[in-house]
């Protein structure tokens, strides 16, 4: 698709160069004997969308704000297209930022909102006011111009925050929490807008939350983080399907853990034994980990796993449902099963029989 930001006339803007290669090389902050990232280190290519993943407190923030130079690390290097800018002003950075607060200038209008990182750079008025127009378009909101932030509701005032953040056409566009002041319909549909514009304009971004959904969706690769440090780099199928950890299979969707051991070539665990993968060493200890939607009902066991219970618990997700079974041998499962079309759904205190498979299954040490 032809992007109106492609070009640059007396009224355009000028080509984008691509995203810019970005690389952390062993970052530390610490604040006084609490480390806040530990020897973080990651090479994200030009263009990539990357999300970095967390809870509060993982350091996904922190490694954000040394990139833009609101923060100044206490260790390490922090490159862009290959050129250290870890002592370089943040203004001379030359990189977009998108918040969760907006940021915008009441007494502004949209257009001059847009308009101000142009401002700053010193663009003659009619021109600014031109490339404001068009990166207005971009986001949908065309015509908008004229209006206050006041007068916008808050999706619309966070398109006018991403129009602002891609006016000057950065090479690394930062985005913090950018979403989470929205209601989830409009969560999706900002999803969807802003994957457009990166499309568009090429640009590398890093994008900060704690919701696994948006990461899921969104990212070509997430970071998952945890206590300053990075627990998984991959996918995002790769990470769920192929979680490294248990925190990681507990953070990126929801998981369901049995104990296991393996002795004898067999796989012991939830009561019974079975053959065990091949690449399971003998010895093993550990964990089976599987997601809801890995377990179905069968009309009885089979010489396959499976797990016998009670359920209880059923919700009603529209397209699917979402239930816990308690089993005698596995305690507390979570099952979440597709809705079929004049199929009968899961009842509240029948029994069941979940059958599953192994191929599905990541199995984690420990």
């Amino acid at each position: 698709m032809h992007s109106p930001l492609a070009h640059r006339g007396a009224k355009g803007l000028q080509a984008s160069s691509g995203g810019a290669p970005i690389s952390f090389a062993g970052i530390t902050k610490r604040y006084g004997p609490v480390e806040a990232l530990r020897e973080f280190s990651l090479d994200i290519a030009g263009g990539e969308f990357v999300t970095f993943l967390g809870p509060s407190g993982s350091g996904k923030t922190t490694a954000l704000n040394i990139l833009a130079g609101f923060i100044e690390p206490s260790a390490g290097d922090v490159l862009i297209d290959g050129v250290s800018i870890t002592r370089l002003p943040t203004e001379k950075r030359n990189v977009g930022m998108v918040f969760q607060s907006y940021s915008l200038f009441p007494h502004m209008d949209v257009r001059d909102n847009v308009a101000f990182p142009l401002r700053m750079r010193g663009v003659p008025k009619a021109e600014r006011h031109a490339r404001a127009e068009q990166a207005l378009a971009m986001v949908r909101l065309a015509g908008y111009g004229g209006r206050k932030p006041h007068e916008l509701s808050g999706g619309q005032r966070q398109r006018v925050a991403c129009a602002r953040a891609i006016v000057f056409e950065p090479r690394v566009l930062l985005m913090d929490e950018p979403l989470g002041a929205l209601d989830l319909k409009l969560r999706e549909a900002m999803q969807d807008e802003i994957k457009e514009v990166q499309r568009r304009i090429g640009c590398t971004v890093i994008y900060v939350t704690h919701d696994q959904g948006e990461a899921l969706a969104m990212s070509d690769r997430i970071v998952v983080m945890s206590e300053g440090r990075i627990e998984q780099i991959g996918a995002p199928a790769a990470v769920y399907d192929s979680p490294r950890n248990a925190f990681v299979a507990q953070f990126v969707g929801e998981t369901n853990f049995l104990p296991a051991e393996l002795a004898g070539g067999r796989l012991a665990f939830a009561g019974a034994d079975t053959e065990a993968p091949a690449r399971l060493p003998e010895g093993w200890r550990g964990r089976v980990a599987l997601r809801p939607e890995h377990f179905t009902r069968v009309s009885e066991a089979s010489g396959a796993p499976a797990l016998a219970g009670r359920i209880a618990d059923v919700a009603f997700h529209g397209g699917s449902y979402r239930y816990v079974v308690e089993t005698e041998k596995a305690g507390r499962v979570i099952v979440q099963e597709q809705r079929r079309h004049g199929g009968d759904g899961p009842v509240s205190g029948a029994p069941v029989t979940l059958g599953f498979s192994l191929e599905r299954a990541a199995f984690l040490d420990g």
